[in-house]
């Protein structure tokens, strides 16, 4: 029988051993940090095993409460089922869930595809109940449905949720718990700064004039400028902002963890609505992330270095991945107009 109390049964032992189901995306991987190191810190001899999307699964290990990472490739798998190689992956991964019992089994994520992972594994499930999980569906698969309050920041929602289920109250202060030191520095002679100028949409890109008037406002402090790419058009972006400009350099392609090296030592970082904005915020490295068309309120970055830079444009956000309202001063899209590069140097400057 399901059961969907108010408050979970007390959890008792020296050791709790926990698999936690937050699969994807980058974003909402880092926003469950925060709560991993809450428990870390609040629950004696905790530790995790995290099922996550392959792409992700080197994340969870920077934690030292994560002793097991337990990779799933949904994306991958749902888009040729019948492949005989798929299914020989799927099997496995579900030999992995298998493989223990736990004291808990926690569905961090909400969606139906968590919930089913949550299901298959063995021990008392929790999760949010269907008046808090974004899919209320999920709450079906869980034993333990736990009531949280929808409206505010992804992380804030994921912090209450363990705290509920682990028993403590949520600390006032938000940690990754991530050590930047796990990272050589990169070999540069100079401090530097790393602009994160890549993303998705058209309309969370910050213009690129601007990008270049920021690298002559940073090289003449004295700072380098590093520009990472992770595709064609961010590479010839890059080279654009590089040109003519001593002291910024395009850094060739580069992995996660060997990025990750350049954002730990970096004195400064300037990011859009990107995934890696939300590494930065993990690192505690003093940024700015700049929001124009979309929504920081609810899923954006957040950390105790990092100031969300958003539009205050009466459009803005309009969560459109093309301007509804372009602007004849070519500052395309308009909205950024609120967020100058002046505006973002005085800023980071000023955090010294």
């Amino acid at each position: 029988m399901r059961l969907t109390p108010n408050r979970p049964p007390q959890l008792k032992g020296n050791r709790l051993k926990v698999l936690l189901i937050k699969t994807s995306s980058l974003g909402d991987v880092f926003h469950t940090l925060p709560a991993v190191q809450d428990a870390f810190q609040q629950v004696p001899g905790i530790e995790f095993h995290w099922v996550v999307e392959e792409g992700f699964r080197d994340i969870p290990s920077w934690h030292p409460a994560v002793t097991r990472v337990i990779p799933v490739a949904w994306r991958r798998w749902r888009k040729d089922l019948k492949n005989r190689a798929v299914r020989q992956e799927m099997k496995a991964f579900y030999a992995d869930l298998r493989d223990q019992e736990y004291d808990v089994v926690l569905d961090a994520q909400g969606l139906v595809k968590s919930a089913m992972f949550t299901r298959l594994a063995r021990g008392p499930r929790y999760g949010l109940d269907k008046h808090s999980a974004r899919e209320p569906l999920a709450a079906l698969a869980y034993q333990y449905g736990i009531p949280v309050a929808k409206g505010r920041h992804a992380i804030d929602r994921i912090r209450d949720l363990f705290a509920q289920v682990f028993g403590y109250e949520v600390p006032d202060t938000l940690n990754y718990g991530v050590d930047r030191s796990r990272w050589e520095r990169p070999q540069v002679n100079s401090d530097y700064w790393v602009f994160l100028h890549g993303t998705t949409w058209e309309t969370k890109l910050w213009p690129e004039a601007y990008w270049c008037e920021l690298a002559a406002l940073v090289t003449a402090q004295g700072f380098s400028v590093a520009l990472p790419w992770g595709n064609e058009e961010e590479r010839e972006r890059a080279e654009r902002i590089a040109a003519g400009q001593a002291g910024v350099t395009v850094l060739p392609k580069m992995g996660l963890n060997e990025l990750n090296a350049w954002l730990a030592h970096a004195s400064r970082v300037v990011g859009v609505d990107t995934g890696l904005s939300h590494v930065v915020a993990a690192l505690n490295i003093p940024a700015v992330a700049i929001y124009g068309a979309t929504d920081a309120r609810l899923t954006g970055v957040c950390g105790p270095e990092v100031e969300v830079m958003s539009s205050t444009r009466e459009c803005a956000p309009c969560l459109s991945r093309t301007c509804l309202k372009p602007d004849e001063q070519g500052v395309q899209p308009p909205c950024y107009r609120d967020i100058p590069p002046q505006r973002v140097l005085d800023h980071l400057i000023a955090s010294d």
